[in-house]
């Protein structure tokens, strides 16, 4: 059988599953949703349908899909999906199931547009979430907002604020919560300024520009969980064993989740209400905080250790936090140098070190299958964008070579050696198997890796301040590091430096311990 509000009453309840009461499909529509990808139906679908469950938002979401393609699989089970949240959290294994019934309808933007204008006119309705990737905030200066539907997301957003402004005759009370979760920095004040540009393109009312500007908050947002989406074949055929019946639209995430939104709006805190069932969920005056804690912890770890975990032959962040020796030195990168040099006035010492436990857990999380590869992909940019702050921010309140960062930055280079193929494409190469590099900067490192000297190598990158927008080689004992650093793996390889490392570590902390007993 097929997952259906009707099939429902029939599932019999299982530890770890969490089945929606009936009264649930009662709930008024209070959002509308453009986007039914994972990430949206992991992350802000959750946080709805758990605040449903606990009797705390009690409002469901209409989804619009504005891709090509038919809503037939949300149709058949009447909107609901299965939730499979997996990870490691506190070091303890999380594995929880829940049939997710935040979603009443989905419509078709191409087919069924003048239905989702008529939810414009739903007094209910408080609430606009989008994602449409990070191409849909974009605007268009041709698109037609009387179309139907308008092409762009924005032209689309425009014309239902433009139909609700119409439906109630431009009141305050009426305006609209818009919360993009597109992964750009100032998501809501982007979309707000081509919604506004693009309602003077289609030469609409100043009332209803003043409408738009005053009465509807536009929030920036940023979103925080992994969603690999549908499960493998092995494992969904099992899981759907397991719980009975048959689910299309079946997703599986972590167990950690962030939705930081921006507003020290009141009225903006009580809308959206979903917030108290969660803590995963924040609503903050500036979320700045939460972007930095996740681009230099998260994503700054992932960048550190990606070619260094390449060349020890790990093909997933969870094979190299399975290895002992890999495991410590991802650890030590974050916990000993990678927080010391985040912590500021905005971020304290004690929520950048318990960011970095719950990023640890995340590294080790055995159903995610996250490849190295895959993040070395645009690797010098992340290097630039991510670590060199993160670098200059240690020497500055340190004073002396991180170094672990400067072992990961190391094997950046080296991953970096490369050459041109007849394909046209660049590969570098570990134990005779081949790699693609795909880099911006990836034909000028051909050509400066082509000299094979690592001394002269290390000076040019170092001191190329278009590259950094910052002359490395100025930090003391850096080149001279890096330089040691490549000398070192090129001879004895990476699995032989990181133990020596971690071997060096537990000799010295045994005699430490050692001078402390004898005293």
């Amino acid at each position: 059988m097929k997952l259906s509000k009707q099939f429902l009453q029939t599932i019999i309840p299982q530890p770890g599953l969490v089945i929606p009461e009936e009264k649930i499909f009662e709930l008024p529509e209070k959002v509308l949703q453009f986007g039914t990808g994972v990430l949206l139906r992991g992350l802000p679908d959750y946080f709805i349908d758990k605040a449903n469950r606990n009797g705390i938002f009690n409002g469901r979401i209409v989804v619009v899909k504005s891709t090509s393609g038919n809503t037939n699989a949300f149709n058949q089970q009447d909107g609901l999906y299965t939730l499979c949240i997996r990870g490691i959290e506190n070091g303890k294994r999380i594995e929880e199931t829940i049939i997710n019934s935040s979603i009443s309808r989905v419509l078709s933007a191409n087919q069924e547009w003048n239905t989702i204008l008529k939810c414009a006119y739903d007094p209910a309705m408080q609430i606009i979430i989008s994602n449409t990737t990070e191409v849909g905030i974009i605007l268009d200066t041709h698109d037609d907002i009387h179309l139907a539907p308008p092409r762009s997301f924005p032209g689309k957003l425009l014309r239902f604020l433009y139909e609700r402004f119409k439906a109630f005759n431009g009141t305050n009370e009426s305006g609209m919560v818009i919360i993009p979760t597109e992964l750009i920095i100032d998501n809501g004040t982007k979309l707000q300024s081509i919604v506004i540009e693009l309602a003077q393109i289609n030469q609409l009312s100043r009332e209803f520009i003043e409408w738009l500007q005053n009465s509807n908050h536009f929030c920036n947002s940023l979103v925080d969980r992994i969603v690999p989406g549908a499960l493998t074949s092995q494992d969904n055929m099992t899981t759907e064993k397991q719980l009975g019946y048959k689910d299309d639209l079946m997703i599986m995430c972590e167990n950690f989740r962030l939705w930081a939104i921006e507003s020290g709006n009141k009225k903006v805190k009580e809308i959206l209400s979903f917030s108290k069932a969660d803590e995963g969920v924040i609503i903050t005056g500036d979320i700045e905080k939460f972007r930095e804690l996740k681009l230099r912890l998260l994503n700054g770890t992932h960048s550190f250790s990606c070619g260094l975990a390449i060349f020890a032959g790990f093909n997933t962040v969870k094979e190299a936090m399975s290895d002992t020796e890999m495991s410590g030195f991802i650890t030590d990168l974050l916990m000993q140098e990678l927080v010391p040099a985040v912590i500021n006035e905005n971020i304290s010492k004690a929520e950048a070190s318990a960011f970095a436990e719950k990023v640890l857990d995340r590294f080790r999380n055995p159903f995610l299958q996250h490849k190295w590869l895959s993040i070395s992909l645009n690797y010098t940019s992340k290097m630039r964008t991510r670590n060199i702050p993160l670098l200059q921010w240690y020497y500055n309140k340190i004073g002396k070579v991180p170094q672990s960062m400067a072992l990961g930055f190391a094997a950046w280079l080296l991953f970096m050696k490369c050459r041109k193929a007849d394909d046209g494409n660049y590969y570098g190469e570990i134990n005779g198997q081949a790699y693609k590099i795909e880099d911006e900067s990836a034909a000028w490192f051909a050509e400066k890796w082509a000299t094979n000297n690592v001394d002269s190598l290390v000076d040019v990158v170092l001191k190329n301040e278009k590259l950094w927008n910052a002359d490395l080689s100025a930090l003391s004992g850096f080149a001279k590091t890096i330089k040691e650093n490549i000398n070192l793996i090129q001879k004895e390889g990476v699995a032989f430096v990181i133990n020596s490392r971690q071997l060096q570590k537990t000799t010295s902390k045994d005699e430490t311990q050692g001078i402390k007993s004898t005293s």
